[in-house]
């Protein structure tokens, strides 16, 4: 436990867990995306449900996803400037079993046609965990940078990821591995010391037994 577990991180909003938490997870989920967003399902569950219209739990997490940061004074006029920015924004809920009761549900559309579901939950002191991607386990902080890879389960298909990093120089963290049933879907998440260029997440998507591949960048 650092000092910032204890009295929490600097915010715009009266609580840690359902505004900066709030804020990150919307953060996290348009960097996960990584493209211009055009629309914004949000579906709230638990706590962020009951009470998070008080502590602009829907203000915070759209603020997010247009990158702002927990102490953005403008976090209170969010769904005002995602308006004016051509956002469509749409709220609902959720009931997702056993989910954490700060937890949300978010589906995106980009300007593209690209789409992203995610499924996080806010911890407390402004930290998130990312729990679900396209309905697919994943279980990260987004402390790191992170490659989450959707793929069959055939053998040499982690070999040829974690290969293809060693190639860059990238140092794995932690991996998770995640699999439906043998022979079927996998899902691999990698946490990992360094950034992976584009050229690079390209060429894995190319792969013939790579499904879908979603990288979080930190870079700004």
């Amino acid at each position: 436990m650092d000092i910032f577990d204890i009295i929490g991180p600097v915010m715009v909003g009266p609580s840690s867990s359902h505004t900066a938490g709030a804020v990150r997870i919307g953060y996290i989920t348009r960097k996960l995306l990584g493209e211009e967003i055009k629309k914004a399902e949000i579906l709230l569950y638990g706590s962020f449900l009951l009470t998070g219209k008080g502590h602009g739990t829907d203000r915070s997490i759209v603020a997010g996803l247009m990158l702002m940061e927990p102490d953005d004074t403008r976090i209170p006029s969010s769904l005002e400037i995602a308006k004016e920015r051509g956002i469509e924004v749409s709220f609902g809920t959720t009931d997702i079993k056993d989910a954490h009761p700060n937890t949300a549900q978010i589906i995106l559309t980009s300007v593209s046609g690209k789409t992203l579901d995610v499924v996080a939950s806010s911890l407390g002191g402004g930290r998130i965990k990312v729990n679900r991607i396209d309905g697919i386990e994943a279980n990260f902080c987004g402390d790191y940078p992170t490659l989450v890879v959707r793929n069959q389960d055939t053998p040499g298909c982690m070999a040829k990821i974690t290969s293809l990093l060693s190639t860059c120089g990238i140092n794995i963290a932690t991996i998770q591995l995640y699999r439906s049933t043998r022979g079927g879907e996998a899902v691999a998440v990698f946490e990992c010391d360094h950034e992976i260029d584009n050229e690079h997440i390209n060429w894995l998507e190319q792969q013939e037994d790579i499904i879908k591949v979603t990288y979080l960048s930190l870079d700004e």
